[in-house]
């Protein structure tokens, strides 16, 4: 006896006096009702819809004979199954169905069967759970459904949903059901399996989904337990688990689901349903025939006057009262099932007065009803439920081998990459504008580095350049003051100029690769420190030979006399750097250097900098500079043994030498 499910029979009572006690309402019929238990068992089930359908108190299949009451509508059952197996019958005689339960699996069997669901679909509770899964990181959870069709069902529906969302499964059982006597001890044997794995797994969140009767065989957990309890497990219930017990758990423990979740239907409260249930009594109602055993089964008593029973128990007093008993036999407040039956009785009776009236009625939401999640107090820590701890920014998931999608290890991303999530499946780089941070859970936008004067690199070389400018300018100046001396004569006076002068600008135009680069810049530096160093070397190598000609000219009959002057050195000059002035105008004419950014070179900065254009005139540029100077230093080895008086060859080696190097 599920002695929690007479408050289903009670509301159903109680709406039909309500209707016929409202004047607005049918006012001339009088609803009636009839009731039969299904004794969740499909043969009972079949029998009591065809008694439903026969002549009352008389049972002729297919036949209703002196009929006075005809059955408009039929209300049941509390289960899918038992929903199933009512329409199978009824859908041959066109009579309507409203179920308060889920509704029966769309499968060949009930194809095209009607019904009219007072609850809201039972995908939309998938739909929650998950939602609530999400809500709380649950992703390592374990699922109890009961062994039959229905929990299949509904495991080939979540498993595959829920693992898309990431969810894994550490624990997927099956309750079963004490159908005979003589499986009673494969039940305990299957249920201390489940309690071992209970037990043993890390799966804090459990979801159990089962029919209304299956909270009574959840609760065989309980006493299998043997004192070990499951500290941080969650229990989350579906709808039709409701909380109730058979009448030999009423003192058994039920703290394995204290803390749990429970998915409920939507209730409104009833004026005066509170009150119709303290006034039930059997010695009040006797009426009610249903109240009678509900009574001594209850109260472990027997009603006076009464044959059957145990003659043992004590005799009903009477002063017991409903509000005693615990909440998984009865309730007072009205629960979702029984407001579900309470709406369907006024939707029968409204489409009923809609028929008597022949005429269309304002439309009536009868039943209407959402999800509602039970408050709950989380006096208790939040629980993880975890197949493994989630992996910090900074690092990524490695999938554990043979193991599912929720089991893995954490792993540091490379270097140059970053995770800034947690439990991300992968790292990557950042952009080219940012930079990983040391932890590698973040980028760091890079700052823009060029070499300008406000660093102390710049701002030295700055110094240095024109340091030796001025040197430079100062020896040309004193070269000037005394330009008539015979030193300065010996020495090629107009080749010193032309070396001087050109020193000079090599110096100034260091300072074109200071400061941000513009396209200006950028299109002279090269260029221009090119040319100018190219006669700088020009009118050393100028000088280098105009000394080993004039000590050749010396010997007698020499016919390099004619070569010894100002000609042969202007020459030198210009030409050589005239071929250097054409490498160049090619070069700036067909690709030039423009300004650009160096995104790589430097991990936490952004180089800006001089793209050469073309790289090949880059380089033939230094490689024509990389020639005069290594003739220059062929030239003054030559004349390194010429009489020092008259030969700077000496000291031109060493520098060409230091050009060389550089």
């Amino acid at each position: 006896v599920v002695l929690k499910n007479y408050q289903h029979i009670l509301t159903l009572a109680f709406a039909v006096k309500e209707i016929n006690k409202t004047p607005q309402i049918l006012p001339n019929l009088t609803v009636g009702f009839r009731i039969y238990d299904s004794y969740f068992n499909a043969q009972r089930t079949y029998h009591a819809t065809m008694l439903l359908i026969s002549s009352f108190e008389r049972f002729v299949p297919n036949y209703s004979c002196d009929t006075q009451n005809n059955i408009i509508a039929v209300i049941g059952g509390l289960d899918a199954e038992t929903s199933l197996h009512v329409a199978t019958l009824l859908d041959t005689y066109k009579i309507p169905q409203l179920i308060y339960s889920p509704a029966p699996e769309r499968n060949n069997e009930a194809q095209g069967l009607s019904y009219y669901q007072m609850i809201p679909r039972e995908d939309l509770q998938y739909e929650g759970i998950l939602a609530l899964l999400l809500f709380f990181r649950w992703t390592w959870v374990g699922v109890i459904v009961m062994d039959n069709d229905n929990g299949e069902r509904v495991l080939q529906t979540i498993v595959p949903l829920y693992s898309q969302s990431g969810v894994c499964f550490g624990l997927i059982e099956r309750i079963p059901t004490l159908r005979y006597v003589t499986a009673f001890d494969k039940m305990m044997a299957q249920g201390e399996k489940i309690r071992h794995k209970l037990v043993q797994t890390k799966a804090n969140a459990i979801v159990a989904y089962g029919e209304s009767y299956s909270m009574a065989y959840f609760r065989w957990l309980t006493i299998l337990m043997e004192n070990q309890t499951l500290q941080g497990k969650v229990w989350i219930m579906t709808v039709q688990v409701e909380q109730i017990s058979f009448i030999y758990q009423k003192d058994w423990n039920a703290e394995l689901f204290h803390g749990s979740l429970a998915f409920t239907i939507h209730v409104n409260y009833i004026p005066g349903f509170h009150q119709f249930l303290e006034s039930q009594n059997p010695f009040h109602v006797p009426e009610d025939d249903f109240i009678k055993t509900f009574w001594e089964v209850a109260f472990n008593c027997r009603l006076p006057n009464t044959d059957e029973g145990d003659e043992g128990k004590n005799i009903c007093s009477g002063k017991k009262k409903l509000e005693s008993l615990p909440a998984s036999l009865f309730e007072m407040s009205m629960t979702g099932h029984s407001y579900s039956i309470y709406n369907a009785v006024y939707a029968v009776a409204h489409a009923l007065q809609d028929r008597s009236l022949f005429r269309p009625k304002d439309n009536i939401t009868v039943g209407k009803g959402k999800w509602k999640g039970q408050h709950q107090e989380f006096w208790q820590v939040h629980p993880v439920s975890l197949c493994s701890e989630s992996c910090t920014p900074g690092s990524r998931k490695k999938l554990r081998e043979g193991q599912p999608f929720c089991c893995y290890d954490c792993i540091p991303c490379p270097q140059g990459k970053i995770s800034s999530k947690k439990d991300m499946n992968d790292c990557y780089k950042c952009a080219d504008e940012n930079y990983p941070s040391k932890t590698q859970d973040f980028c760091i936008p890079k700052t823009v580095a060029f070499l300008s004067y406000e660093e102390p690199l710049g701002l030295c070389l700055g110094f240095f350049a024109v340091s030796f400018a001025l040197i430079t300018a100062s020896t040309h100046g004193i070269f000037l003051k005394h330009h008539k001396t015979p030193i300065v004569i010996a020495n090629n006076r107009d080749l010193t100029y032309a070396l001087l002068i050109s020193l000079l600008f090599c110096f100034l135009s260091a300072l074109l690769f200071i400061d941000q680069p513009g396209k200006v810049s950028c299109l002279l530096c090269q260029a221009t420190f090119g040319i100018i160093f190219s006669v700088a070397v020009s009118c050393v190598l100028a000088k280098t030979i105009v000394v080993n000609l004039a000590f050749l000219a010396t010997k007698p009959g020499s016919v390099l006399r004619k070569w010894v002057g100002k000609r042969l050195a202007n020459f030198i000059v210009l030409f050589c750097s005239l071929i250097q002035i054409g490498i160049c105008t090619l070069w700036l004419s067909t690709s030039p250097p423009f300004p650009d950014v160096d995104m790589h070179s430097m991990e936490d900065q952004i180089v800006l900098e001089c793209n050469q254009g073309s790289v090949t005139m880059f380089y033939c540029v230094l490689s024509y500079l990389g020639f005069l100077a290594m003739v220059s230093f062929t030239m003054a080895f030559f004349a390194r043994k010429l009489p020092d008086t008259f030969n700077e060859a000496k000291f031109i080696t060493f520098s060409m030498l230091g050009q060389l190097v550089n």
